[in-house]
């Protein structure tokens, strides 16, 4: 059977993001990030939020743009985002007691800003990228443009333009739905 391996979240951001640029132009932006289930807890009856913090990490490449500068340049703690990559597993040995360590996070391959405040107004704003994590990979060439200076979400579809109707019988010069 296949594997696949996706994720998608929508939360805010738990700090500040920390940026650190790779000496081949290539930039990767690191954030925490906090998502909230609700349960309904069994001796009280009551509906429980329960947060879930994970760690996650956008870089800059691909033929789609450069998340990590989107990260730097528009979110911040408490920005509200929707963030779409994969789960990957960090191992490494804790120097103090020599333990095998290991902690999930997301590589991010998609972002969607979702405060209207970050994202430039209704509908949002956004990016997406190849997945990966190493550091040689070549810098991204610049993001193509869906306008309003926002480079486009892999996977997004703008919303639909809405018509302005000057009364009854006006059909504002749009094609006949049948």
């Amino acid at each position: 059977m296949a594997n696949f391996n996706k994720v998608m979240l929508i939360g805010r951001l738990t700090r500040d993001p920390e940026t650190r640029a790779f000496q081949n132009g290539g930039m990767v932006a690191k954030f925490g990030f906090a998502v909230t289930n609700r349960k309904k807890n069994a001796q009280t009856g009551q509906w429980e939020d329960e947060p879930m913090f994970i760690d996650c990490e956008a870089f800059n490449r691909g033929e789609f743009g450069k998340l990590a500068d989107l990260v730097r340049d528009r979110c911040h703690k408490g920005t509200q985002i929707m963030v779409e990559g994969r789960l990957h597993l960090d191992t490494w040995q804790d120097k103090t007691t020599n333990q095998n360590r290991t902690k999930h996070k997301i590589v991010v391959e998609s972002i969607q800003l979702l405060d209207p405040r970050q994202a430039g107004g209704p509908g949002g704003g956004g990016m997406g990228g190849d997945e990966g994590g190493m550091d040689d990979m070549p810098s991204a060439p610049p993001a193509r443009s869906t306008g309003g200076g926002r480079p486009p979400a892999r996977g997004f579809t703008p919303p639909p333009q809405q018509r302005h109707d000057d009364g009854p019988g006006d059909d504002g010069g749009g094609d006949i739905p049948f």
